[in-house]
């Protein structure tokens, strides 16, 4: 007789197939067959050598797509929510104040991360669709004094990209670091980490680099490492102390790495193989196919009657495009009916944009116009089909 007292569950004892869908939603994306071929690769230790030279080609590929020559310069192991914490717990301490500009979901989340680590939060918001203005951000400067100043360059909830030039000095003259969250823009928006003053930047691998999800790149500037090494005390997160991420990723100039835990490594691999893609491409190319293919299907859009959420079209993000929810109809229905009809997934609002918007993003592989025509068609569809009120 067995002494188990819970038997195999009898869901894995069969073999389970993965659906093929179209991911046209804010992220992830679909992963091309050479990123999953690189990532199904054989596996090897985490500091085996081959591994280490793996991490050094990573480091140089961020360097590239971020355009800055930060020596600490890594990935972290995890979503781009661990990027964000890693920003943040390592860059400020308890009772320090920073400064948020909330303009969307990613800003309420940044807010939020640093009241968790006793951080004084003050806060800029504007309604959801809207950036702010240099002027609007050096008023909050000069009044709140922060230590750190967090905005979204691609704010996937309302699909506004942020203008940056300027911000950077601006932060500088009131002694403040300037970090950006760039995982929903990198690769498909212009940026440069350097050239625009920005002192700490991350990403995300899922989305315009068609990785799969689990690794974050994050560049820090000279000026953050200062204040990070000299800071008071630890960061309240071990995991994400960038003193050991510094020599895990051989950015602290020692001859011997340590051991800190043990990294992702075929997401390692797959994210060299989006990175390869992404400097095979080019980056001024990439932008210029995000920003056309955007554009392509913005026409069509509004060629159907539909409105776009972000009026300025300056400031709507290429990859992610928000759509202003068809009057009379259920926002769920529609997207239901796309899934189950065209096996495509697009998404509803997020945050502040929650019922307000339909939510398309075109990211990496997925930005084609044969994609924007499959779309526009399955929209149409939908909208002849699905209820709609009379309203």
């Amino acid at each position: 007789m067995s002494s188990l007292s819970i038997p195999p569950p009898q869901c894995l004892l069969q073999h389970f197939t993965v659906p093929h869908r179209y991911l046209f939603g804010p992220g992830p994306s679909n992963v091309p067959q050479r990123i999953s071929t690189a990532g199904a690769q054989p596996m090897l230790g985490h500091l085996h050598a081959e591994t280490i030279e793996i991490m050094d080609h990573v480091k140089s590929g961020i360097q590239y797509a971020f355009q800055t020559q930060n020596r600490m310069t890594l990935a972290v192991s995890g979503p781009g929510h661990a990027a964000m914490e890693c920003a943040i717990f390592n860059s400020v301490e308890a009772e320090e104040s920073v400064l948020i500009a909330v303009n969307g979901i990613w800003g309420e989340r940044a807010a939020e991360m640093a009241e968790r680590i006793g951080a004084n939060v003050n806060t800029i918001v504007t309604t959801a669709g809207r950036y702010f203005t240099n002027d609007e951000i050096e008023q909050a400067l000069a009044k709140h004094k922060p230590v750190l100043f967090f905005l979204a360059h691609g704010e996937s909830s309302t699909g506004v990209v942020h203008p940056i030039d300027g911000i950077g000095d601006i932060c500088h003259k009131y002694n403040c670091l300037f970090l950006v969250d760039s995982v929903a823009a990198l690769g498909g928006a212009p940026i440069y980490m350097d050239k625009q003053g920005i002192d700490i930047m991350y990403t995300g691998s899922q989305k315009v680099l068609n990785a799969p999800p689990g690794t974050a790149p994050i560049s820090f500037s000279e000026r953050a490492c200062y204040k990070i090494f000299n800071r008071k005390t630890k960061p309240v997160s071990y995991f994400l102390d960038l003193s050991w991420l510094a020599n895990y990723w051989g950015c602290d100039g020692k001859p011997v790495r340590s051991y800190h835990h043990t990294g992702p490594i075929t997401g390692l691999y797959s994210l060299r193989e989006g990175l390869a893609i992404l400097a095979e491409t080019g980056l001024e190319n990439s932008w210029k196919r995000h920003k056309d293919v955007a554009e392509y299907f913005h026409t069509g859009l509004e060629k159907m009657g539909l409105k776009l959420f972000v009026d300025d079209k300056k400031a709507r993000l290429p990859t992610v495009t928000t759509i202003v929810a068809p009057p009379g109809y259920e926002w769920r229905e529609i997207t239901g009916y796309i899934m189950k009809n065209h096996n495509i997934e697009i998404s509803g609002g997020l945050g502040p944009s929650v019922g307000m918007v339909l939510r398309v993003g075109l990211m990496g592989c997925n930005s084609t116009k044969d994609h924007v025509d499959m779309i526009l068609q399955a929209l149409a569809d939908a909208l002849k089909h699905c209820h709609k009120s009379r309203v």
